[in-house]
């Protein structure tokens, strides 16, 4: 057994296995600040953040707006590269694999405690879904 892990090296798929769970966490407590109480709707609400088709959407705009550093895009790439045996059934394999680009970069960014900048992306995320929805 490995003594000390070296938590950089974890592959994409490990990454976003850790970046969903930060993220679902964080849109979670986000909608009870906002007031949302019953569960059914909290649960119908967070999936419009958490969805894969809402993280490609996110990922897509953060590299519009070039919101995304140089090492960031490459966890992503990471992420989104990383071959799974499992086959999304909601969405496409395009949108699945930007959306575990996206899970990926919150997961390497917990691990590696880069807390500021990981609660920046993931509030500007919430933001993101959050002005969309109101533009539909």
């Amino acid at each position: 057994m490995k003594s000390e892990m070296d938590w950089r090296q974890l592959n994409g798929l490990a990454l976003a296995y850790m970046g969903d769970a930060v993220f679902e966490k964080h849109v979670r407590y986000e909608l009870l600040k906002q007031g949302a109480v019953k569960p059914n709707k909290l649960h119908k609400t967070a999936t419009n953040y958490v969805s894969a088709k809402a993280q490609a959407y996110i990922l897509h705009e953060l590299y519009q707006q070039e919101f995304l550093s140089e090492a960031e895009q490459a966890v992503v790439r990471r992420g989104r590269n990383a071959k799974s045996n499992s086959v999304p059934k909601n969405t496409d394999m395009t949108t699945y694999r930007n959306s575990t680009g996206f899970e990926a970069l919150i997961g390497y960014l917990f691990i590696t405690k880069e807390n500021e900048r990981l609660e920046t992306i993931m509030n500007k995320a919430v933001l993101l879904i959050h002005t969309k929805g109101e533009e539909t």
